[in-house]
């Protein structure tokens, strides 16, 4: 049996993407183990499906003034040892990274030892990790065809990103149930991300006398932020975290709004639900850009949050729903949906070639 040891965290949307790759992995004949940060959430994720786990030291290489600066280095040089001792004693076939810093000594160890490596770019810039370790990475695998221009010519893939699969088999009819919709009006989704997202809460809010003249609307607000003085309205579900159940809500959504996160915007494009984006502003400004590659791709709407209002969210809503057609046409022809085939077969092949040296 071929071994993979797999890393990535600091945050879920570093983690998720690997936990989707790990069913096929597993049917390809490999056994699973992973490296992560000693307390990120990665640990948590990672020890609820049986996968082991190893927790190595990290730091993180900030753009910004920080005293930490002067300390992270030697946690990341640590963690690095930490690191070639655990693949060591695993000996695995290949190392794949889902980015974020503790994907950092993991893959420095692995070069030191000759274990090929894959790593993978989820936005649309390229995160300053994911840089760190392109010199010892076989194949840089990215979600947006602009990104390739940033990667080295002979290692970049566009693969897009892996989407869980139980995302697709959910039932529109559980989900109208769950959330009592008797009616036959269309269903729209907003989604703010695991904390929420407070611009787009109050925007919803605020437009719901007018949207639920059209629209059933399911509303995660996310922990901590749903507000009681809604529960009583009709057609108008709200929830602060979904697990299990979201698979049926997306089912049953005819259009979704959401934040522009890159897992959360190829979770719509898998499962070809169109949608409008209000990327988080701020940061690196991924979200924006990871919005506009999918606008210009013709799969996504766009509003920028500083220029959300009430009255244009109704009518980008209702111009969403007349065209939503021309939004499922185009993201039916994307290339970018078979991620988790295409970064299997890249792993394979690395693991393959490495059995051969």
């Amino acid at each position: 049996m071929k071994r993979i040891v797999m890393t990535g965290g600091g945050t879920a949307g570093h983690v998720t993407p690997n936990i989707a790759l790990m069913p096929a992995l597993k049917a390809r004949g490999f056994e699973i183990y992973y490296i992560g940060s000693l307390d990120g959430i990665e640990k948590k994720l990672i020890e609820e499906i049986g996968i082991k786990y190893y927790g190595v030291s990290t730091g993180k290489f900030r753009r910004y003034f920080s005293l930490k600066n002067l300390t992270d280095p030697f946690r990341v040089f640590k963690g690095i040892g930490e690191a070639r001792k655990i693949l060591k004693a695993l000996s695995p076939d290949v190392v794949f990274s889902k980015g974020g810093f503790v994907g950092v000594p993991v893959v420095k160890a692995a070069r030191k030892l000759g274990i090929p490596c894959i790593i993978h770019e989820s936005d649309y810039s390229v995160g300053l990790a994911n840089k760190l370790c392109f010199s010892a990475a076989e194949k840089i695998c990215c979600d947006f065809p602009e990104t390739l221009k940033s990667l080295p010519a002979e290692k970049g893939v566009l693969t897009g990103s892996p989407v869980r699969k139980e995302l697709s088999e959910g039932n529109a009819g559980n989900g109208r149930i769950v959330c009592g919709f008797e009616d036959g009006k269309p269903v729209l989704l907003i989604i703010g991300g695991s904390l929420g997202a407070a611009a787009v809460n109050e925007a919803v809010r605020s437009a719901l006398p007018e949207l639920l003249k059209k629209y059933n609307v399911i509303h995660i607000c996310g922990k901590g932020k749903t507000d009681d003085s809604f529960n009583d309205m009709e057609g108008y579900r709200q929830f602060d975290y979904v697990g299990r159940g979201l698979a049926d809500l997306f089912a049953a959504a005819d259009i979704v709004i959401s934040r522009a996160g890159a897992n959360s915007i190829f979770e719509l494009l898998a499962l070809k639900k169109p949608n409008i984006l209000i990327p988080l502003p701020g940061g690196r400004g991924d979200q924006l850009l990871n919005a506009r590659s999918f606008e210009g791709q013709g799969y996504s709407m766009v509003i920028r949050q500083e220029e959300l209002t009430t009255d244009l969210l109704v009518s980008k809503t209702d111009e969403l729903f007349e065209n939503k057609e021309s939004y499922i046409s185009a993201m039916s022809k994307s290339t970018q949906q078979d991620a988790i085939k295409l970064i299997t077969d890249l792993i394979v092949a690395a693991a393959e070639n490495e059995s051969k040296d």
